[in-house]
């Protein structure tokens, strides 16, 4: 069978020939929806291949943590969607044989075994996840057995992209779409052409309209009474006996009118017309999961993943990754609705603490009122609320909850940035500024260009702010 991503076959089959031969393997791996995806296709991938091994996550990949491997006697470690850029500090132990699956930018520092986008032009932002770098050492682990065929986790691939936000133009692309045809032609996957929200599998139609945010249509978002005024206003079976239909549930026909009144609505009252085209996007469904449930679509499979980890629980995200349908499937749906109610209070907790502007970034502290956890997804929220800029990168501040963190001496602070789209098209790189303006200050940092983190000393947030606004005025002015 032809390898998923070309351009990294030769690393891929470097890795599997080392995993095979491993003794004392422990796989490691991220705490994020990509990260509990890139486990889940390693874990299943290695089962398979009958290579034993343990597994650990981590909030944050460091020297601590590398250090405990050492002492607990890992000589073959696996990292997944973490570990390139910690590849200086993970080769100063000769005593860990390193195998690396990840998208970050790496370390200057090599090893042998090593599957990273980046090391071969391809953009680990858009093109490839750490998830996908996972499945492309999974499909190299089954060319040797003719009874395996992991095509299949391409599905667990996908998730793990979409939920590490690499749609372009609301589609995977680059090596993503290679992946995507995989799990189409293994019988996994499905794309087709929908609406373009999220809740499509889960939501009562009022709802799904009302907190459909990402192209905000006046007289419909944020409003269920319009949303239900709206719905009952078209020539359309919404309802079952007296109760909303989810999205998924309506016919073809019912999907096409409420679009179609969707589209007329914007335009009439000025959505700008590139927005009123992203109403329709490309869906991926996963087709051996059930219809109206959240593990069906792509986007809210990753949402019910990063509720897991995100609550110290990553073992109930990687059980439902590896095929559990029972009892963590329902500790996930628990998890999920506490994050709710945790993010539904994070924009107020952001109302009230307020937002500072600075030149080219704004930001807010939260301390203690949320987990530091969730910080950059209320970051990303908070980019559409009134008072917000969503044209300038936003810095959210939360206290860390282990303060002996390594990265830095004394107490520290995490700290999550989001950025648009638009405006990585305009030359953002977050990933960048996060490392420049962590190490000004005495912390580390890194990521993605349009997302990004890092950990400082607390009592530097100021100072790191400044070292950000000026990273990124002379990113957003060249």
């Amino acid at each position: 069978m032809n390898a998923p991503v070309p351009e990294l076959e030769a690393r891929a089959a470097r890795c599997a020939a080392r995993l095979r031969e491993a003794d004392d393997l422990l796989l490691t791996s991220h705490i994020d929806a990509d990260g509990l995806t890139s486990a889940g296709i390693a874990t299943t991938a290695l089962s398979r291949a009958g290579i034993a091994h343990d597994v650990a996550f981590e909030k944050q990949l460091d020297r601590s943590a590398i250090e405990r491997y050492v002492e607990e006697g890992y000589e073959t470690v696996f990292f997944t969607d973490y570990g390139s850029g910690q590849l200086d500090v993970i080769t100063e132990y000769d005593a860990i044989d390193p195998v690396v699956a990840d998208h970050h930018q790496p370390a200057d520092a090599e090893t042998e075994y090593h599957v990273n986008p980046l090391l071969e032009g391809l953009d680990g932002g858009s093109e490839l996840s750490g998830a996908g770098a996972a499945y492309c050492v999974a499909r190299a682990l089954d060319a040797e057995d003719e009874r395996v065929d992991n095509r299949d986790l391409a599905a667990l691939a996908v998730v793990g992209a979409v939920g590490d936000m690499q749609t372009v133009e609301g589609e995977l692309v680059g090596a993503n779409a290679g992946i995507v045809e995989e799990g189409v032609d293994a019988g996994v996957l499905a794309v087709g052409k929908d609406l373009a929200v999220f809740g499509t599998q889960t939501r009562a139609l009022p709802k799904l309209l009302a907190y459909a945010s990402d192209v905000p249509i006046p007289g419909i978002t944020g409003d269920r009474n319009g949303a239900l005024r709206f719905l009952d206003g078209l020539d359309a079976d919404c309802r079952e006996d007296g109760e909303w239909k989810t999205w998924a549930e309506l016919t073809v026909e019912d999907r096409r009118t409420v679009v179609s009144a969707l589209v007329q609505r914007a335009i009439r009252t000025g959505v700008d017309p590139e927005e009123v085209e992203s109403l329709v996007g490309t869906t991926y469904t996963l087709t051996e999961e059930e219809p109206g449930t959240e593990l069906r679509d792509a986007s809210e499979f990753s949402t019910l993943l990063n509720a897991t980890a995100r609550y110290e629980r990553a073992d109930v995200g990687l059980a439902v990754c590896t095929g559990d349908r029972g009892e963590a499937l329902r500790e996930a749906h628990e998890l999920l609705r506490e994050h709710r109610r945790t993010l539904a209070t994070g924009v107020n907790v952001v109302r009230e603490v307020g937002v500072t502007r600075a030149e080219h970034v704004q930001w807010f502290h939260v301390g203690d009122r949320l987990p530091e956890t969730v910080v950059g997804i209320v970051a990303g929220m908070a980019m559409g609320e009134d008072d917000v800029d969503a044209g300038v990168p936003v810095i959210a501040f939360a206290n860390k909850e282990d303060a002996d963190a390594e990265d830095v001496e004394g107490e520290a602070v995490k700290v999550s940035m989001r950025g648009t789209p638009r405006l990585v098209e305009r030359g953002l790189d977050l990933s960048a500024v996060a490392r420049e303006a962590s190490r000004a200050v005495g912390g580390d940092g890194g990521g993605h260009e349009v997302a990004a983190g890092a950990t400082v000393p607390k009592g530097r947030e100021e100072a790191f702010v400044a070292a950000a606004d000026a990273a990124v005025g002379d990113q957003l002015e060249t």
